[in-house]
C-alpha cells in the first residue's frame, strides 16, 4: 500500500492530548495506530491532566465509575475488541508523574511505547500508575535508563516543561481527551480510524 504513504509531501504532525487514566485514551490509542499505519508521521503524545493535584481522584466504588464502564467503556471497547477493565487502584492516581515519565520516554524515541505502557498498566493489569515503582518497572521494560528516568520525575525543568505543555492545551481549546489534531484539524473524542487517514493525507499532499 505504499501509494498511501505520506512520502510526497511533508511529514503530517499529529498530537493526542491523553491522561492515563482516562480509558478512552487506551482505545483512542487503537484509533491513531490504524489511521497512521504505512503513514510518514509525527506522532506526538501531548498532556491533560483531567484532576491535577490537589483536585480529588475518582473512587472505582462510587456510582460513578462502574455506571460510566457499563454504558460507555465497555460496550466500546468490545467493539474494537480490546482488553480493558476498570481498574481498582482507589482513589485514582494523580497522573503528573508518569507524564514527567513521558517526557523522557520521548526523548529516548520511546514516547509511544511507554505512553501505550502506561495505558495497558492501569487498564488491563490494574497496577497503580501513581506509584513510582509501578513507573520505574515500566521504564526499565522498556530499557530506558533508570537514573535518567528517575531524575526526570524531580526535575524542575521537566516540571515547568509539564506545565506549558498544559498551559498550551488550554491555549488551543483541549476540554476533553483524548483529542486528537492533524496539523490544525481538531478530533474530540474518539473519531473513525478513516476519518483520521483521510485528513492526513489530504494534508500530506
Amino acid at each position: 500500500m505504499m501509494s498511501d504513504t505520506t512520502s510526497k509531501g511533508a511529514k503530517v504532525a499529529v498530537k493526542v492530548w491523553i491522561d492515563f487514566v482516562c480509558p478512552y485514551c487506551l482505545l483512542g490509542e487503537s484509533i491513531v495506530d490504524q489511521a497512521t499505519e504505512g503513514l510518514d508521521v509525527d506522532i506526538e503524545w501531548m498532556p491533560f491532566e483531567l484532576r491535577p493535584y490537589p483536585t480529588p481522584t475518582l473512587r472505582p466504588e462510587d456510582d460513578y465509575l462502574p455506571r460510566a464502564w457499563e454504558s460507555g467503556v465497555y460496550p466500546t471497547a468490545a467493539r474494537m475488541g480490546i482488553p480493558i477493565k476498570l481498574p481498582t487502584v482507589s482513589p485514582q492516581p494523580y497522573t503528573r508523574d508518569a507524564f514527567l515519565g513521558l517526557q523522557y520516554a520521548a526523548e529516548q524515541g520511546k514516547g509511544i511505547e511507554y505512553a501505550d505502557a502506561v495505558l495497558k498498566a492501569f487498564f488491563q493489569q490494574d497496577r497503580d500508575i501513581g506509584n513510582l515503582d509501578v513507573l520505574r518497572d515500566i521504564a526499565n521494560n522498556l530499557s530506558l535508563d533508570l537514573k535518567g528516568f528517575e531524575a526526570a520525575l524531580i526535575s524542575k525543568t521537566r516540571q515547568e516543561r509539564h506545565e506549558a505543555a498544559l498551559e498550551y492545551a488550554h491555549k488551543v481549546g483541549i476540554r476533553a481527551v483524548p483529542s486528537i489534531a492533524v496539523g490544525t484539524k481538531m478530533y474530540s473524542g474518539t473519531p473513525e480510524s478513516s476519518t483520521l487517514r483521510a485528513e492526513i493525507l489530504a494534508q500530506s499532499r
